[in-house]
């Protein structure tokens, strides 16, 4: 097959090994992560190549556009209309309803720069979709990559995304410092309504013994 002849040969040539085992489920959303330099993107797509993996992606609409746009879709590319009500989340939902073997790869940083937050749109999709998420990963300290744990949104965010900080702990990006928080901003809210329940029981508590 052209596409992993093409993989293992990157790799190969790179000097990488591969981790892991394919994922045993057709539907899924798929963490590529650290995302910290332009090399992620061709790397995650040698590893797709090797381990088979339909791999898609999202892009914006104007990119899959000529004299491109065959180029970029047979690479994966799902055109992606920001403005369009529901937003990414709804189109990748829909995606998925429509699609019985849909793999799609999210890099959650949202960009090569350190960020405070990852975005929550992975988390999302794979929740609204009904899909687990599957953590793939590029380690440029061992010149290795390769496929992780699949994991099922519970709902729990802190929860989940403790599984997820679990695993990528000791993954290293290209360049470590662009390296983004791995915490969602839903998490700080969810610890602000916990903080206030605690209050209120506390004050009611207190309430009570006057």
């Amino acid at each position: 097959m052209l596409k992993r002849w093409i993989g293992q040969s990157f790799l190969r040539v790179a000097g990488w090994k591969v981790v892991g085992d394919r994922p045993p489920v057709d539907r899924y959303v798929i963490i590529a992560a650290p995302h910290t330099s332009n090399w992620d993107m061709p790397f995650m797509l040698a590893f797709a190549f090797v381990y088979d993996i339909p791999v898609r992606w999202m892009g914006k609409h104007t990119l899959f556009e000529e004299p491109y746009g065959k180029f970029f879709r047979w690479l994966g590319g799902i055109a992606i209309v920001r403005s369009r009500p529901g937003g990414v989340v709804a189109q990748m939902v829909e995606q998925f309803e429509n699609d019985e073997s849909l793999v799609l790869m999210v890099p959650a940083e949202g960009t090569r720069s350190r960020v405070d937050y990852w975005k929550s749109g992975f988390y999302h999709i794979a929740r609204g979709a009904d899909v687990p998420v599957v953590l793939s990963f590029l380690d440029f300290g061992k010149k290795e990559g390769g496929i992780g744990p699949t994991i099922k949104m519970t709902g729990d965010i802190t929860a989940d995304m403790d599984k997820i900080r679990s695993f990528y702990a000791d993954k290293q990006g290209f360049r470590p410092s662009k390296a983004g928080v791995i915490r969602l901003r839903e998490e700080d809210v969810d610890e602000l309504v916990a903080h206030d329940a605690e209050n209120a029981e506390e004050l009611e508590r207190l309430a009570g013994n006057l």
